[in-house]
């Protein structure tokens, strides 16, 4: 009798249990694919075209989108067989919910996800390279990943500051806000295509920024959009990493989604401590993960972990550090900062998805 055989024939084993469990893995398939084509939509312009032309069937969706028919026809199934866009049977059209155009196809939206697919899919092409790192230990630079990841962090991170940090994660920090009013020097560390520092500088225009990353397409997108934006007076993006960037008097410095990738949290703290003003305040903004390892067993914590495992572990071993991972508990990310320098270390502000730290001398 085979191995799968005593398996299938085991009186501990329920059936029932198990079609439960394969109907969530096939779930998950649909899911996996889904990303695929969700991020499609998002490139082809399909949502946007059923948000601006309303109800279509796949003739005519092809049509205003330049796009072939018998590509887009399935499409408009599998969509409406997720539930991101609904059928219409009387009229024979498909349509896109309010609710979900504001998620899928405004990218302007603190809801929106887009950058999401993005991240999702290019991550998954790492795969064969991240299962090496499983045998041999090795990490894989962030720089060296498929080019939609770093786009496509920028677009998804971006909707969260966009509806998040002038309107209650600046303002939980001490003091932090009415200096930014008067005018201070910002240092946003980490930067990639500079999302948080345009969204801050656009806030604030009595203040300075500087945006430092060591991914240099990053930098050189971050100066394009700071122009784009007409902010190049008072926003300068610089190519550095995170523990010799420029010596000045910062009096705000922040790390937004990127402390626990570095190969050396403690030293990129340390030279924070070296060029923060005397009153001055580090915005430290992490993922959420919990503070047990039970706590993570969650929706959030499945998204997170993943993006540890094919991402944000790999490269911090690729750059000799510890690897502190997405999901590092509030005090690992102390034992860091404290580490560098600063003692004065606390969460000031959450959300479902993000943890927000303040921390000083």
């Amino acid at each position: 009798m085979s191995q799968t055989q005593t398996i299938n024939s085991s009186p501990q084993i329920d059936e029932t249990k198990i079609m439960n469990f394969l109907g969530k893995v096939v779930g998950d398939f649909g899911a996996a694919m889904g990303c695929v084509l969700a991020l499609m939509g998002d490139k082809l312009g399909l949502y946007k075209a059923l948000v601006n032309y309303g109800p279509m069937n796949s003739e005519e969706l092809a049509k205003k989108t330049k796009t072939t028919e018998r590509y887009v026809r399935e499409w408009l199934i599998n969509q409406a067989a997720g539930g991101y866009i609904e059928y219409e049977a009387a009229t024979k059209k498909y349509f896109l919910p309010a609710e979900q155009a504001v998620v899928l196809a405004d990218e302007n939206s603190p809801y929106f996800v887009g950058g999401g697919f993005q991240l999702a899919t290019s991550l998954m092409k790492a795969e064969e390279r991240i299962s090496e790192s499983f045998k041999n230990g090795k990490g894989m630079l962030w720089g060296e990943h498929h080019h939609e990841l770093f786009e496509g962090t920028e677009r998804f991170f971006k909707a969260s500051y966009i509806g998040n940090l002038i309107q209650s994660w600046i303002p939980a920090l001490t003091g932090v806000k009415e200096k930014l009013e008067k005018g201070i020097t910002v240092a946003d560390i980490g930067c990639g295509h500079g999302a948080s520092t345009i969204i801050m500088a656009n806030a604030f225009p009595n203040s300075k920024f500087f945006g430092f990353d060591n991914h240099e397409p990053s930098i050189k997108r971050a100066n394009e959009m700071a122009k784009e934006e007409g902010l190049s007076d008072r926003v300068k993006f610089i190519l550095s990493d995170s523990y010799s960037f420029p010596d000045i008097r910062y009096g705000f410095i922040t790390f937004f989604d990127c402390l626990h990738d570095m190969g050396d949290p403690a030293a990129a703290i340390r030279r924070c401590k070296e060029t923060l003003s005397k009153d001055g305040t580090v915005m430290i903004v992490e993922p959420m993960a919990g503070r047990t390892v039970e706590e993570n067993f969650n929706p959030v914590g499945r998204i997170y972990s993943a993006a540890s495992v094919l991402c944000c572990t790999p490269n911090a071993i690729a750059s000799g550090g510890p690897a502190l991972g997405t999901v590092a508990t509030d005090d690992k990310l102390q034992e860091a900062v404290n580490k560098g320098g600063l003692s004065k270390f606390k969460r000031a502000a959450e959300n479902p998805f993000n943890r927000i730290f303040e921390a000083s001398v």
